[in-house]
């Protein structure tokens, strides 16, 4: 502890940034303190439990004190490995040691004379050397001290003191009396890059981003991607040569003049073909459905991907997140820096409100570091009692939220995610004199796509919810001069039966078809619109309705711009599960399988088969093209775009 403190203060003094003085950092300081206990406490659980075994005691054992003596070595040489490498890495990249290091391995030669060029090898192995026996020295001196003057005690009390040890040393791993444990993005929270890899350590940055260490992108293919794609969002072609995506745009015809609110909800598994809005009989969201029909309502939005955390990182970046399998983009500690046109909306005060914990999926991380002045609450800061993991109920949210929105006095942008149409399906007993449950047959929920009356009871909730919120904030100042805009995290795969055509269902589709409602019955007229469009397009879209310039960086576009969004409307499709990536465009879905390399392409506005003229022509290769582009654009994106 006391080594990693002083590696701290190193890094401190070495790197220094001169915006900040001591007691601006002792935030990062006592962060720091914490992610160097958790190293620190499982060094001493594994210390612990071997030391527990009898013949391997460091005390009485000859085999214990060599075992406990080669352990020393090693975690001193690692100690004494990893800060080395760490501060040249931070000096070359201004980031903290990182798993992608090991990439390098694959050019071992060419990496091994570029480390001797740069560095001063030699003096590195000789501190190495010289850290490593002075911190096994140090240690091994301390044990000799305790042998002498310590006697085997009862067995009772060992047992005692093991497991109020074992305890301790668990609890200092975990981090945080909390749902969540201490995690990476803890760090970032402190708002500031420099801060954030000041609070980090070594083994930290480096065991955090060993899941992503694969995580890479082909240059050449993105840059042909970019040239691909430029047409369809307004980049400069001759910027290909250094992938610059930056798109100034300007205020637009039709935007409304009067500086509004924003309050952007983001609807948990709002799956379209089991809301009201396309004719399900069980009709269970029929406040959400009168709302569509006085607002904006696109009824062909798909999400890149599945999944909440994928979702919000889609939403807030405007980035597709294409991380392969169980990962997601918000858990890369190597793509926390991203530019988000929510700080566009300059002079306007930020908000986010969340049920329950940003902690899950490292959400914070996203959020605080790179949203200005953002104003982030969570389960803790609200009155409303927690209902299940989740945290509080939606409709609670929702009253919360209400409560600080009608205080504000500036023009505010509002994040509201909500959570409980998801299982656990909790309805709190609050609620069930005013929101009744229903019961349907066995038979009627799956024909109309529902597992159970929990879930479907869970989805009128939603529902409830809305109008719960709709209602209240009508009531005060701000709602005549706010844009309500209401979009899906993601849909949920299963039976549309005959709401869709058959490829929806048997392509999954109903995964990633959602909802989106753009509403202010005070400010914008009611239409409904059949234009493909994605959740990266929502941030875009907002700013253009605001009225304000705003500086785009990636793959989202103002879908309400009929000059430049015409005829260049598509949804990217991405299925971790699978492996796939696809294009809905038009009247057609292709995707292609991205190792396999199996092809299908089908017609999302009938059950007819694909002519062989579209299958063979031209149109498939557009759409081959176009996808390819955006999967590779979207890996480079994810690790290239920062504030």
């Amino acid at each position: 502890m006391l080594i990693m403190t002083l590696m701290r203060t190193v890094f401190f003094i070495y790197f220094h940034n001169n915006n900040y003085g001591l007691k601006d950092v002792t935030s990062s300081f006592l962060l720091g303190l914490r992610f160097d206990l958790r190293d620190v406490s499982i060094l001493c659980l594994f210390l612990l439990i071997s030391g527990s075994i009898p013949f391997l005691n460091p005390f009485n054992e000859k085999a214990g004190k060599i075992l406990f003596r080669i352990i020393v070595v090693i975690a001193a040489f690692l100690l004494a490995f990893f800060y080395s490498v760490d501060f040249a890495h931070y000096s070359y990249l201004s980031q903290r040691l990182n798993a992608s290091v090991l990439n390098y391995l694959g050019d071992a030669a060419i990496s091994t004379k570029m480390v001797w060029q740069s560095y001063p090898v030699l003096k590195i192995l000789i501190l190495l050397g010289v850290m490593t026996w002075g911190v096994s020295w140090l240690i091994n001196r301390k044990l000799k001290k305790i042998a002498i003057s310590t006697q085997l005690s009862a067995k009772r009390s060992r047992v005692i003191w093991f497991v109020v040890c074992f305890l301790v040393f668990g609890f200092c791993i975990f981090g945080k009396a909390d749902q969540f444990p201490l995690r990476w993005s803890d760090a970032f929270a402190l708002g500031n890059d420099y801060k954030a890899n000041l609070a980090l350590n070594p083994f930290q940055s480096f065991f955090s981003t060993l899941k992503f260490r694969r995580d890479t992108y082909d240059i050449a293919k993105v840059k042909k991607g970019f040239s691909l794609l430029a047409p369809y969002y307004s980049f400069n072609e001759r910027d290909s040569s250094r992938l610059n995506f930056k798109r100034n745009v300007l205020p637009r015809a039709g935007a409304i003049k009067t500086t509004p609110n924003v309050v952007l909800v983001i609807c948990e598994s709002f799956s379209a073909y089991k809301s009201s809005m396309w004719g399900n009989p069980l009709n269970t969201t029929p406040f959400f459905n009168e709302m569509t029909k006085n607002g904006i309502f696109f009824d062909h939005c798909f999400t890149p991907t599945y999944g909440t955390a994928r979702g919000v990182w889609a939403v807030i970046t405007g980035i597709p997140d294409v991380e392969i399998g169980t990962t997601t983009s918000s858990r890369n500690p190597s793509a926390v820096n991203q530019h988000t046109i929510i700080n566009d909306f300059t002079n306007y005060s930020k908000y986010y409100f969340i049920g329950g914990s940003t902690s899950w999926a490292n959400i914070r991380g996203l959020l605080t570091n790179n949203i200005s002045g953002l104003n982030l609450f969570e389960e803790k800061d609200f009155s409303s009692p927690k209902i299940d993991v989740w945290g509080i109920s939606d409709k609670n949210l929702f009253l919360e939220a209400n409560k600080k929105l009608k205080e504000e006095k500036k023009p505010f942008i509002a994040v509201i995610q909500t959570a409980d149409n998801h299982r656990p399906y909790s309805i709190p007993q609050e609620d069930l004199t005013v929101f009744h449950k229903i019961e349907m047959p066995k038979d009627s929920l799956k024909l109309y796509g529902f597992e159970s009356n929990d879930e479907m009871n869970a989805f009128r909730y939603t529902d409830f919810g809305f109008k719960t919120f709709i209602e209240a904030a009508r009531k005060e100042k701000y709602f005549n001069n706010t844009v309500f805009l209401f979009i899906g995290d993601h849909g949920i795969v299963g039976n549309a039966g005959n709401m869709f055509p058959h490829s929806w269902t048997e392509q999954k589709l109903t995964m990633e078809h959602v909802p989106l409602l753009i509403y202010s019955p005070a400010l914008i007229g009611p239409r409904r619109i059949h234009e493909l469009c994605s959740q990266v397009d929502v941030l875009p879209t907002l700013a253009g309705l605001c009225n304000m310039p705003y500086q785009n960086t990636t793959l989202g576009r103002d879908i309400l711009d009929t000059v430049n969004y015409k005829n260049k409307a598509f949804s990217f499709i991405y299925n971790p599960d699978e492996e796939y990536i696809g294009l809905i465009k038009g009247n057609y879905f292709y995707k292609k399988q991205v190792k396999g390399g199996k092809e299908e392409m089908v017609s999302v506005i009938d059950n007819q088969p694909v002519p062989a003229d579209v299958r063979d022509g031209e149109t498939k290769v557009m759409m081959k093209t176009v996808t390819y582009a955006l999967y590779e654009v979207s890996k480079y994106m994810i690790l290239n775009n920062k504030k």
